[in-house]
């Protein structure tokens, strides 16, 4: 049987406070590298629930989701693996909210506030060659509503099962 080209669905996430934007700073097999609060869409969550977790997890912060920035597509060839990824991403900006006393997700070294120009003074330490750019536009003022995303209920009918299953795994690799 052939195999089927998927690309990987990721979510990210622009936010703004006084003309600086939170970054994460994490370990990846091509060294250490920046990028917004990023991640993979789980099983059985809306691209908003994956963002708002992601955001969580990897930062300690709250977000709330306002609107869609854009969606992008990029490919990656993996220096560890040889192979060709494809990223699907969704990118949101919203508002932050509380600061959480928790660790942060596996692989991430710190979070930081960084403002535009510095960020592009760095682009060589950007995870995704998309960061500088959802950053550019969400400062140029692109926004779609979030009622333009729609899940259907389909999608968490057999969630609860996996859902638990699926937690009980992260919080397995978390505690490695």
């Amino acid at each position: 049987m052939p195999t089927i080209w998927k690309p990987s669905v990721t979510v990210a996430a622009v936010i703004e406070r006084n003309g600086l934007f939170l970054l994460i700073e994490e370990e990846t097999s091509d060294g250490i590298r920046l990028n917004q609060p990023a991640g993979h869409l789980d099983p059985f969550e809306s691209l908003q629930q994956a963002v708002v977790r992601e955001t969580l997890e990897e930062t300690a912060h709250d977000f709330t989701p306002t609107a869609l920035v854009g969606v992008y597509m990029s490919s990656y060839r993996s220096a560890r693996t040889g192979l060709d990824v494809t990223y699907l991403r969704f990118t949101f900006c919203g508002e932050v909210g509380a600061v959480h006393d928790q660790p942060l997700d596996h692989g991430i070294l710190r979070v930081l506030w960084m403002g535009r120009d510095e960020m592009a003074a760095c682009q060589e330490r950007h995870r995704s060659p998309l960061m500088l750019r959802c950053v550019d536009e969400y400062l140029e003022g692109r926004r779609a509503p979030l009622d333009l995303l729609h899940t259907h209920a389909s999608v968490f009918d057999a969630a609860l099962p996996q859902a638990r299953k699926i937690s009980k795994n992260r919080m397995e690799l978390n505690q490695k």
